[in-house]
């Protein structure tokens, strides 16, 4: 009994993927923080590949890197024109959606993962969007998760940034993530892989917590946390604004 769980222990040990290669990254920044004059910000994301044995010499070594903001449910609307007029005709609910995703390769998308692994890694923004049961009344529930992914990439929110990550000596690599002025409140998951013949082979992740500030922080909260006062300093603010301009237009006459 002893020799065949000894047997059946080998096996798995074997079946286990060999940890040949490990990733050593860091970013520029960990944390991001919204201003009043936030515009923006650009992430470095860099590192090094460690090794225990000389590098494998089958297929070429490629890097991803993802970087994923928070996800919330979202409706898609489509729009037709009846009548002269452009109408919402169809809608379609999506459980999630992530608010910010970009993709960085070393080589092409398609040259640098395989479809299988995409679909068991989730890599591309495709596979980050989640439907919420099955649109038995859709006809082509793509067109409308193809349609989101148009609308955020012109935007700046969704970005696929082929051939931008620069790889050195098989070893040592950097790229850039530029963060849009738009961003949602969260931890931006970021994921950097390793693959080899569009396989996986390792992955290291952490997390970019990007958060208001200052004065951003205080209304923020306080809208939230108070609703009720929010509304009402909003109200004295507005009329002290609309008599201060009125009060400087009789000025302006009387001169």
């Amino acid at each position: 009994m002893l020799r065949i769980l000894s047997i059946i222990a080998l096996f798995l040990l074997s079946a286990l993927p060999l940890r040949a290669e490990e990733i050593v990254a860091g970013l520029s920044q960990n944390r991001v923080s919204i201003t009043a004059t936030f515009v923006g910000s650009e992430i470095l994301i860099f590192g090094a590949v460690k090794r225990d044995s000389p590098p494998p010499q089958d297929a070429p070594l490629e890097v991803v890197v993802v970087v994923e903001g928070p996800s919330s449910p979202i409706t898609v609307r489509k729009k037709d024109k009846r009548f002269g007029i452009w109408i919402n005709t169809e809608a379609m609910e999506l459980a999630a959606a992530p608010s910010f995703y970009a993709i960085a390769t070393s080589d092409t998308l398609d040259n640098t993962i395989s479809k299988l692994d995409d679909f068991r890694h989730l890599i591309s923004v495709e596979r980050s969007i989640h439907i919420s049961d099955n649109p038995f009344n859709i006809n082509d529930p793509r067109e409308f998760t193809d349609a989101l992914i148009r609308i955020r990439e012109k935007s700046g929110l969704y970005k696929r940034l082929e051939n931008t990550v620069k790889l050195a000596q098989d070893t040592l690599f950097e790229t850039r993530i530029a963060l849009p002025a738009n961003l949602t409140e969260g931890d931006y998951r970021t994921r950097i892989l390793l693959t080899r013949g569009g396989q996986v082979t390792s992955e290291y992740e952490t997390v970019i917590n990007v958060q208001k500030v200052g004065l951003e922080r205080w209304i923020f909260n306080l809208a939230h946390e108070k609703p009720l006062i929010y509304g009402l300093l909003s109200l004295v603010i507005a009329i002290a604004a609309g008599w201060g301009a009125s009060a400087a237009f009789r000025m302006i006459l009387r001169n």
